[in-house]
């Protein structure tokens, strides 16, 4: 991302990757390996790739040889993403990778030279409304598939409920809608806005839901989470900060008794030429 963006933490990552591999759309997994090509090495371009989770999920489910082009602007994550090759393909092909420190909002047509596959996870909702048109231009422009994972929709479902929950998640989807220097960022309109750039430049767009479903084996998962959550939401509504201090402490005594489940609503999008 730009130099605006806040560095997400290897640690983060870490701790969502399984979840993420849940989520993603395998039925969108299965269309993209009927549209590539039957035969010869796929280049696949990881836009935003951060610690390379979607290689090591998608890498396997694919057949053939395949060479990783992995994108990002935190030279950390690249050296992480590049030392955790995925694969081997589903059919035992090799998978190689290169790294390539990018500023993917900044990228040029030349950059995506010879692409198979573009893909890229949670990166939508970090977007202003010109960013996602151009990049919509650039990948289209490349001619072939893009595969975009775990764009965040604004849903989100504590179980058991809890009176402030709405007034949370309000306030938290006006944050991630904020304006910055580069513009305000799209956050939970980032899926109907990304298929209207997309099929307005003459690409079929198809669109799964892809939610987190956390329960008792995501613990720590859904107490980080929270915490984020909260803390996005009281920095948008300051007047939440007052309310949210016995209601957050609940909640994470719940999420570390396994009794707090809780569904966050994402989509994933293909995108054929």
């Amino acid at each position: 991302m730009s130099a605006e963006a806040t560095r997400v933490s290897p640690e983060w990552l870490a701790l969502r990757e399984p979840a993420d591999a849940e989520a993603r759309s395998r039925d969108l997994a299965e269309s993209l390996e009927r549209a590539l090509p039957a035969s010869g090495p796929r280049v696949i371009h990881d836009l935003g790739c951060g610690s390379g989770a979607m290689g090591r999920w998608l890498a396997p489910l694919l057949a053939g040889p395949q060479h990783w082009v992995l994108h990002d602007r935190d030279t950390d994550l690249l050296a992480l993403a590049a030392a955790g090759v995925p694969g081997p393909a589903a059919d035992g092909a090799p998978v190689t990778v290169e790294a390539a420190c990018t500023d993917i909002v900044w990228m040029h047509a030349p950059d995506l030279a010879g692409a198979t596959l573009i893909t890229a996870s949670a990166l939508l909702d970090l977007l202003t409304v010109e960013e996602l048109d151009r990049l919509a231009g650039l990948c289209v422009g490349a001619g072939c598939p893009i595969l975009l994972t775990l764009s965040v929709v604004g849903r989100v479902e504590l179980a058991p409920a809890d009176p402030l929950d709405p007034c949370v998640a309000a306030a938290f989807d006006a944050h991630q809608r904020r304006p910055t220097r580069r513009g305000r960022l799209l956050g939970p309109d980032a899926v109907d806005l990304a298929v209207e750039a997309f099929r307005g430049r003459g690409a079929e767009v198809l669109v799964r839901p892809s939610p987190w479903r956390l329960g008792p084996a995501h613990r720590a998962l859904t107490a980080e989470w929270f915490t984020g959550w909260v803390a996005a939401a009281c920095e948008q509504e300051i007047e939440l900060a007052g309310r949210c201090g016995p209601y957050a402490r609940r909640r994470l005594r719940q999420a570390g008794a396994g009794e707090l489940a809780v569904s966050v609503g994402h989509a994933d999008l293909l995108v054929l030429p």
